[in-house]
Parts: C-alpha cells; sequence; structure tokens
C-alpha cells in the first residue's frame, strides 16, 4: 500500500484520461469539418457557406402568382398584343386599298370626262347605259344611283357616262362623270354616281351622254 497508487484511483485516472482522449476526438471532427469545405483557400481559413433565408413576408399582400399562372398570364398579353397588332395592319391594308380604289375610280371619271367633252349629241352608247336606284342606307344618305355599263359590242372596251342630277323642274342641278375600262364583250358592270347635293331636295339622275371606246 505504501509506494503504490490505491487501485480506484487508478480507475480515476484511467477514466480520466478516456474522457480526454474524447475531447481531443471531439475537438479533431470540428477542426476537420472547418478546414475541409473542398474550397482552395491561399490562407486556409475557414469558408462558411450561409443559409439562405425567407424573405421576410410582412409587407407583402394577396398571394404571389404561381410560375404556371405567371406564364398563362404572359401568353395571354403576347397573344393580344399580336392580335392588336394584326387589327391595325389588315384595318391600314383595308384603307389603303379603298384609297387606291378610290383614287382609279377618281381618274378613269375624270378620263370620262374629257372624253366626253368632245362628244356631240348623247353619244355612241346611250343605249348600252340605264339607271337604277340605291337605297340611302347604302350610301350614307346620299343621292346615288347605279349607272348599268353594258357592252353590246364583240370586242373589249372602255366607257365614259355623263349623268345629270334634275331637280323636279328639270333642271340640270349637278353634273357626274363616271368611267369603265376594260369592260369584256357582253359584260355588264354597275359603277356609282354619287350626287354632293343635300339629301333633300329630291333629285332624278338622268343619263346625259353615253361613249364606248
Amino acid at each position: 500500500m505504501g509506494s503504490g497508487m490505491p487501485r480506484g484511483g487508478r480507475r480515476l485516472r484511467y477514466r480520466g484520461a478516456s474522457a480526454a482522449a474524447a475531447v481531443l476526438a471531439t475537438a479533431g471532427t470540428l477542426t476537420l469539418a472547418a478546414c475541409g469545405g473542398g474550397n482552395n483557400n491561399q490562407g486556409g481559413g475557414a469558408t462558411f457557406t450561409p443559409r439562405p433565408t425567407a424573405p421576410a413576408t410582412e409587407s407583402f399582400t394577396g398571394t404571389p402568382p404561381s410560375p404556371l399562372s405567371s406564364a398563362a398570364s404572359s401568353a395571354i398579353a403576347s397573344a393580344r398584343a399580336s392580335a392588336s397588332a394584326a387589327a391595325a395592319s389588315a384595318s391600314a391594308r383595308a384603307d389603303e386599298f379603298e384609297a387606291s380604289v378610290a383614287a382609279r375610280t377618281e381618274q378613269a371619271n375624270q378620263q370620262a370626262h374629257q372624253r366626253l367633252a368632245k362628244v356631240r349629241g348623247r353619244g355612241n352608247a346611250a343605249s348600252d347605259v340605264s339607271l337604277s336606284g340605291i337605297p340611302r342606307s347604302q350610301v350614307g344618305d346620299l343621292q346615288a344611283a347605279h349607272v348599268n355599263i353594258h357592252n353590246s359590242s364583240d370586242r373589249t372596251a372602255n366607257f365614259a357616262v355623263q349623268i345629270d342630277f334634275r331637280d323636279a323642274r328639270g333642271k340640270v342641278v349637278e353634273t357626274r362623270y363616271v368611267g369603265a375600262e376594260n369592260v369584256r364583250a357582253g359584260q355588264t358592270v354597275h359603277p356609282y354616281a354619287i350626287s354632293h347635293q343635300p339629301p333633300e331636295p329630291r333629285l332624278t339622275a338622268v343619263v346625259a351622254k353615253a361613249e364606248r371606246y
């Protein structure tokens, strides 16, 4: 008993050594975890990747749209924009076409006026031209008539027609000229003659001259 340590004390020393070894092992594991992040830092220091945090939602109202609903809204907006652009383009093309038709019609009518200025009498095609009425609702409540031009010849021809609008006393109030080009043999065309006079008093349209050339 004199020089040796008590058996119980030796067990305490062994237990203390085991506990110290466990602490060192744990510390070593923590050190390796801190230094071994796979990032080749030149300084050899520890690197940490912060965990992303959710945004604060206290200032939000309603519910945010899902990715699918956002995509659907974008597709609908894009389709509406495309449809609007297509409609605008179609309207512009229609306006351009109507303007070109009006320009060609006006040119033909001017040529008819020039042609008939040289014609004496009623012309060589008066019997090939007749008039028929047009409902005012179709021409903006204006006074107008269909000019029915029939090519009774055996070849394609142009026509120049003078239409007089007369009042109840037979006085010519207005004269309009109508031209028709490249009318095929046996074909009948129906251009308009539209008065620029007010809807009242009523006027009567008559064929004054008609020339085939």
